[in-house]
């Protein structure tokens, strides 16, 4: 292999001892200390040269390595004879337990034949820093650091697989969880708890899991459950009510007792779709069904859950367009003092103008706006009317009607669209005249609301008033801790108030704790001069808002020459004297 013009040992070499030994001796301590590892076999395997890396490599000393029988060695000798008789250069990565621990060597073994010998030279390289980097890699690109459970890409690669199978491996289900509430837990027990939580989640959900399905976690608290195989429809509903009743059962975490539920929306293939993406956004919809209609159950997907879908998109498409057309405009109702006749204040309320002039409701854009994170554009919208209309405002209501602007929960806990928008208020000149209207949920968990949001309001002397009391998180003890100056009993409560004595009885309550927390109580939703009535009788509540005293009026409707104010306490006067009259018999013109 080499020649002695090559390396001259002639010179060094001691008395009696030939040139082609000392090169021998030479190469033998070169091989003897390469960084890679270097052995050779002969055809039964037997090893014929290992140097001292291979030796470390493989365990054992080099002058004794063909005595020792471990399972890698073993298998060495096992693979020398059949690379042998392929004659077949191997490259391949081998997994070892050698000095330093457990190891992963990139081996090359190549055939060769010297002289009249075959024998396999290998060389194996430790790449098991290398490895171990690149499971890192791996690990971060497919599976969540926080549950450890597969990514979005893992069950998408799955599912498409068992698509291009479907003959082969049969039906599989998408199932879509959705955790209920999540935003709450976080705000209330905090983030740590939080994540704890779907961790435990994540180990409640995978316990009765097979062996062929998986459970992925694709974004904070989603879920996909990927089931397969499958036969009927039946199975899988049994088995995630059994799941979602699990979920039911509460998590002990850094000595809380978190309760938890999840929205679950299935889709099966073929009968839902033939590719991933219909599948996962067939169970989306389904899902979302489900949150509509009250969370913490399951539905399997349908044909009319796409139409109201594309439905849904229509109407969402067209709200986009009606805020960049600026077809949103504002009406105004009063709120008036009852034994007074005086008005009190106005409600800003938000209307939408469809593309053939028709006034729109907000029950119909407002959820919608609030998901689409567009809310925060109408509140501003509402504010830039109210002062362009100022003058006209009071000229009908009077300069002293406070004006309340609703704004939803959601807003309400976020410092990044609350504390821009107290500033628009200050910045009016009128700061003092704007009562916030918001609903009970914003109180009761630990967000921004009420310890950041309403010291910043009271700075600037903004009211706060709590909307649609009754209806939501609100007990009343939980009324005591609520820092508000005004409280709007939900219309539910008023309605036929004069024939029902339970609402009679809780009215009394919600106005007794009301008085003793110094809270004023407005009655929402006044239709019948009998409702109106029984407040004046039988109540002190000073103050109402409904269809009985004035519909919402809008802006070109306002006409200076005629005040509200006057126009109610004429209105009191001539229905004062109609008691018999059954129920107030709105005009058909308007629309609410």
């Amino acid at each position: 292999m080499y020649s002695s013009d090559r390396f001259n040992f002639s010179s060094e070499a001691p008395e009696g001892l030939g040139t082609a030994e000392a090169e021998l001796r030479f190469l033998r301590s070169v091989v003897s200390q390469l960084p890679a590892g270097v052995t050779v076999q002969d055809e039964h395997g037997r090893f014929i040269l290992v140097n001292d890396t291979a030796a470390v490599q493989l365990g054992a000393a080099a002058n004794c390595v063909d005595s020792v029988s471990t399972p890698h060695l073993d298998g060495r000798r096992a693979a020398c004879r059949e690379i042998l008789g392929r004659e077949r250069t191997v490259i391949a990565e081998e997994k070892v337990v050698g000095e330093r621990g457990p190891q992963t060597l990139l081996t090359a073994h190549r055939p060769a034949r010297i002289g009249d010998q075959r024998v396999l030279i290998s060389s194996s390289a430790d790449i098991s820093e290398q490895k171990e980097f690149e499971d890192q890699l791996f690990r971060a690109a497919y599976y969540d650091e926080l549950t450890g459970l597969p990514m979005r890409r893992v069950v998408e690669h799955r599912a498409d697989h068992l698509v291009r199978r479907g003959r082969v491996d049969g039906r599989f289900a998408l199932a879509f969880l959705d955790l209920d509430n999540f935003k709450y837990i976080n705000d209330y027990y905090g983030h740590a708890v939080g994540d704890t939580l779907l961790v435990e989640l994540a180990k409640r959900i995978s316990r009765d899991l097979r062996e062929s399905d998986l459970l992925s976690r694709i974004s904070g608290d989603e879920f996909l459950l990927l089931l397969h195989p499958i036969e009927r429809p039946e199975e899988i509903a049994e088995f995630l009510q059994a799941l979602l009743d699990r979920l039911g059962a509460p998590f002990f975490i850094d000595g809380a007792e978190v309760f938890a539920s999840a929205s679950v929306g299935v889709s099966l293939f073929p009968e839902h779709g033939a590719s991933y993406d219909v599948l996962r956004q067939n169970a989306d919809l389904a899902m979302y069904r489900v949150k509509n209609s009250g969370k913490g159950a399951l539905a399997f997907f349908s044909s009319a859950m796409e139409h109201e879908a594309l439905a849904r998109m229509k109407v969402e498409q067209s709200l986009r367009l009606a805020i960049l057309e600026k077809r949103f405009c504002c009406a105004f109702q009063a709120k008036v003092d009852i034994r007074t006749e005086e008005i009190k204040g106005i409600e800003a309320l938000v209307r939408l103008r469809d593309n053939e002039g028709v006034i729109q409701a907000p029950g119909s854009f407002i959820n919608l706006a609030v998901e689409l994170g567009l809310i925060d554009e109408l509140a501003h919208l509402v504010l830039d009317e109210i002062v362009k209309s100022i003058d006209l405002i009071n000229d009908t209501f009077g300069p002293d009607a406070t004006i309340s602007i609703n704004v939803a929960a959601k807003q309400a806990s976020n410092p990044d669209f609350m504390q821009p928008f107290a500033r628009a208020i200050e910045a009016t000149g009128f700061p003092k005249r704007f009562m916030i209207e918001v609903t009970e949920d914003a109180f009761v968990t630990r967000s921004h609301f009420q310890d950041e949001i309403v010291p910043l309001l009271r700075a600037i002397g903004v009211g706060i008033s709590i909307d649609d009391f009754g209806i939501g998180y609100s007990s009343l003890s939980a009324l005591a801790d609520i820092t508000a100056d005004e409280i709007k009993i939900d219309r539910s409560f008023i309605t036929d108030i004069h024939k029902r004595p339970r609402s009679q009885g809780i009215l009394r309550a919600i106005e007794s704790l009301s008085e003793a927390l110094g809270m004023t109580v407005i009655a929402e939703g006044i239709e019948s001069f009998e409702e109106l009535a029984y407040l004046q009788a039988a109540t002190k509540i000073r103050y109402a808002q409904g269809y009985y005293f004035s519909r919402p009026i809008f802006l070109e409707e306002l006409k200076p020459a005629t005040p509200l104010a006057s126009e109610a306490r004429m209105s009191l006067a001539s229905r004062a004297v109609q008691e018999n009259r059954q129920a107030y018999a709105r005009s058909s013109r308007y629309r609410r």
